[in-house]
């Protein structure tokens, strides 16, 4: 039997805690109020509380442990363990446990068979042989740790962009929250559009603030995890790094070319970052001031109604004063039969 909802009431995943939550969506049948064969494998592998998620037609699971570095999402399953809301319906899933268990190498089997690979069609027809693909031990920005990933940054063609956003240098922006998000889509270019790692190296830069966490939204969102989820929803392309060392030809990190060749990789793999950053910057700009005049107005609604307020308390007390200053007069004018 489902449990009474309670508006507002979620948990707010933080670096500073050991809680991960596992997002499950479009696995469960309303009507029957069952899971499909994927969804209770994973509920049975992680065996710690889940919950039905609000639309009913997914789930929550809750445990402590150390979620893997690299991608959080990959179909319907979703691993977070900072910055983001869960709702908390209280609609518990019999026969999964009622309390929050450690499950970190469970997690990491999750994260290794449904995450961190890709299993779409696509990636897991493998080829044969490298020769097929050319580059059979291309790397993705994951496989770059953070450091290095941040290095190429600022040696990009837009990289004296990128330093100034990553010392927390906001100038040129009307607002910290426009620079916010030209860093996060900066970062969502060069990570691959990992929300996660894209979080974990902004809390790294000179722009990261208490804000950054705070609950900004209706829906329970934080102010630094909407940032992120729009960054990276707006990026539409992404960072190679180079492929092999035994496959050059095929490479487009750009120090490792020809330098013809360099200018040409360093432009097509920076400049569209850029350009993505820039088109952000002022979709960001009109967005903010929409929501400072929103500000303004209200504001201004406010003053007018305590203005109004204050002239009818001002009349209210000027008709006092006449009344009294006429029953003053009446007095004085009265007749005294004594002398």
């Amino acid at each position: 039997m489902a449990a009474t909802p309670v508006d507002g009431l979620g948990v707010v995943f933080t670096a500073d805690d050991p809680l991960v939550g596992v997002d499950l969506d479009d696995c469960r049948d309303p009507e029957t109020e069952t899971p499909t064969a994927w969804a209770a494998d994973v509920i049975g592998q992680l065996d710690s509380y889940t919950e039905v998620s609000p639309s009913e037609t997914g789930y929550h699971i809750l445990i402590t442990g150390d979620l893997p570095e690299g991608r959080n999402r990959a179909g319907d399953i979703e691993l977070y363990d900072r910055a983001r809301f869960f709702t908390v319906t209280g609609d518990h899933v019999a026969d999964t446990p009622t309390s929050i268990e450690a499950r970190t190498e469970a997690l990491a089997t999750l994260h290794a068979e449904r995450v961190a690979v890709d299993t779409s069609e696509s990636a897991t027809a493998a080829p044969s042989t490298a020769a097929e693909t050319g580059s059979a031990n291309a790397a993705g920005p994951g496989d770059l740790a953070d450091s290095e990933l941040i290095d190429r940054a600022t040696q990009a063609a837009n990289g004296d962009k990128f330093s100034r956003l990553w010392q927390g240098d906001t100038s040129g922006y009307p607002s910290q929250s426009e620079a916010d998000m030209a860093l996060c889509s900066l970062l969502a270019f060069w990570t691959g559009g990992d929300t996660t790692r894209v979080d974990r190296l902004f809390r790294q830069s000179g722009l990261m603030r208490d804000k950054w966490d705070e609950v900004h939204y209706a829906d329970g969102s934080t102010y630094g995890a909407t940032t992120v989820d729009r960054a990276v929803a707006r990026t539409t392309e992404t960072y190679t790094p180079a492929a092999a060392e035994d496959s050059p030809a095929t490479t487009d990190d750009p120090r490792t070319l020809p330098a013809s060749a360099a200018d040409s990789a360093h432009t097509a793999t920076t400049e569209t970052a850029a350009t993505e950053a820039d088109t952000v910057d002022t979709t960001t700009r009109a967005e903010a001031r929409l929501d400072r005049i929103t500000e303004l107005t209200s504001r201004l609604e406010a003053v007018l109604a305590e203005n109004e307020q204050l002239r009818e308390e001002l009349a209210a007390e000027r008709e006092r004063r006449e009344a009294l200053e006429a029953e003053g007069e009446s007095a004085d004018t009265g007749w005294w039969p004594f002398s």
